[in-house]
């Protein structure tokens, strides 16, 4: 009977621990409920060393430009949802979360729109401003006041109506620009990515006067192979100015021309 006292005296010591465990966080939840905030602390993330906002770019946005100052209010009047929501209509922010710490604070995390693309209307290339941005995802976002990315122009009939890249005909695109971006070649190297109605895509070069025509962007890995061998090896052999138009939308093919 011994063993079996004590096997139910450990149990009983262990429920009584978890009882007292939840009693101090539910306590402790209260506490922090009836608290009022005393800062507003705010972590953004950047895009290549830079930020599209600054701090008061979100204090505005957060305190729904300062009607709802949010620093001396209870904690337990503040809903973090709505605040979230608010933060989500800045076209700048991708995703955020609202929080409080321990001391009293109002913490907000922020990750910004991750560009891959421009995209210019007709006319916009010389001016280099105008536009929005196409995200990571396919979505476009508005441009920033306080920096603008590095990042390839985008132009074409294609984006006549401006429709998100997120469906089965856009993603195609968006694996192209991915591509782009996460090549620090191709990155430097691609000014402007040009789709007409068909969806066949110009690459416009930052060096040198070749348009290369890769046709639908579909199985990048052979087409990018050749492009780097026409870089590599033609070109060198050939001379700069020799050729105005390179295609490598056929297997097996680079048409130079």
């Amino acid at each position: 009977m011994l063993p079996i006292f004590r096997i139910k005296r450990r149990s009983l010591t262990t429920i009584l621990g978890l009882l007292a465990l939840v009693g101090l966080v539910a306590f402790t939840e209260q506490q922090q409920r009836r608290r009022r905030c005393q800062s507003i602390l705010i972590r953004m993330d950047e895009v290549d060393g830079h930020r599209f906002l600054n701090r008061n770019d979100v204090l505005r946005t957060l305190t729904n430009e300062g009607a709802d100052p949010l620093v001396g209010d209870l904690f337990q009047s503040i809903n973090f949802k709505q605040l979230e929501r608010r933060l989500k209509a800045n076209g700048l922010i991708q995703r955020c979360q609202v929080g409080r710490d321990l001391m009293g604070n109002l913490t907000v995390v922020i990750e910004q729109q991750r560009p891959l693309a421009r995209l210019v209307s007709l006319g916009e290339e010389e001016r280099s401003a105008g536009g929005v941005y196409l995200n990571d995802e396919g979505k476009w976002f508005p441009l920033s006041m306080n920096y603008t990315a590095r990042v390839p122009l985008l132009a074409g009939a294609y984006f006549k109506e401006r429709k998100p890249l997120t469906g089965e005909q856009g993603r195609p695109l968006v694996e192209l620009l991915r591509r782009i971006s996460a090549d620090p070649f191709w990155k430097a190297q691609i000014a402007q990515v040009v789709v007409d109605e068909e969806r066949e895509v110009t690459l416009v070069p930052q060096v040198g006067d070749q348009l290369i025509e890769i046709g639908q962007p579909t199985e990048l890995e052979p087409k990018f192979k050749k492009i780097k061998l026409f870089y590599e090896y033609i070109l060198p052999a050939k001379g700069w100015e020799r050729y105005r138009k390179v295609s490598v939308q056929y297997r097996n093919q680079i048409v130079c021309e």
